[in-house]
């Protein structure tokens, strides 16, 4: 499958699963229209890699369901400047749209294959992002605070390390809940002691395993 194969595959995708589910933001539709969403994808799972869908990346992960990834980064309301945080760097794909929407990316990923898959994915595109391999579940300390933080994996709660690396004003977004099912939930940080939550959706993610995490 060739280049304008997949340029076309992303047009039905970003036309029939963001755009008709409501999501109409010019900057958003522009981001999901121009990252190759299939470099991310597993070689052998590349003619799937527009569908509406998660598919397996290997290491028991996955890339998320297009729609999913702009549902959560839309929450976000990210701004051309924003420093962002995210947990669980995975392929790579999110990492990118963050990047071409003009956020400053910081991302940790536990899994140190993962993690020099998605250096060598992000880096062929030209993103320059930071990703270092680590346990997301106590944030990134050294590169705090954050104006937005992203979770891309199940958690039981908000970390108070993230809580606390998050700027007065800022947003996180993350799966709350069980290892089997979750509320996607956002949560504004309105003192330094408190959030204000809001549900988006159901959703179901892999879990996030550390130490305010879930367990191996």
């Amino acid at each position: 499958m060739g280049n304008a194969d997949f340029s076309e595959l992303r047009k039905i995708m970003v036309r029939e699963q963001i755009q008709a589910r409501g999501i109409t933001s010019p900057d958003m539709l522009k981001a999901f229209n121009e990252v190759p969403r299939h470099i991310f994808v597993p070689e052998e799972k590349r003619n799937l890699a527009y569908e509406d869908c998660p598919l397996s990346i290997g290491s028991d992960q996955t890339i998320s369901q297009p729609y999913i990834v702009a549902l959560m980064t839309d929450s976000l309301a990210i701004r051309r400047g924003d420093k962002v945080l995210e947990i669980g760097t995975g392929s790579g794909y999110q990492t990118a749209i963050l990047s071409f929407l003009g956020a400053r990316v910081y991302s940790i990923e536990r899994l140190s294959t993962l993690a020099k898959e998605a250096q060598k994915n992000l880096a062929s595109l030209g993103y320059n992002v930071t990703v270092a391999v680590g346990d997301g579940t106590e944030g990134w300390r050294e590169n705090a605070p954050y104006d937005k933080i992203i979770v891309t994996a199940a958690t039981p709660q908000f970390a108070h390390s993230w809580q606390e690396q998050l700027t007065v004003g800022g947003k996180i977004v993350a799966p709350i809940g069980g290892k089997l099912a979750q509320d996607l939930i956002v949560a504004d940080k309105i003192s330094t002691k408190h959030l204000s939550t809001r549900l988006i959706c159901s959703c179901r993610f892999v879990p996030l395993i550390g130490k305010y995490g879930f367990k191996e």
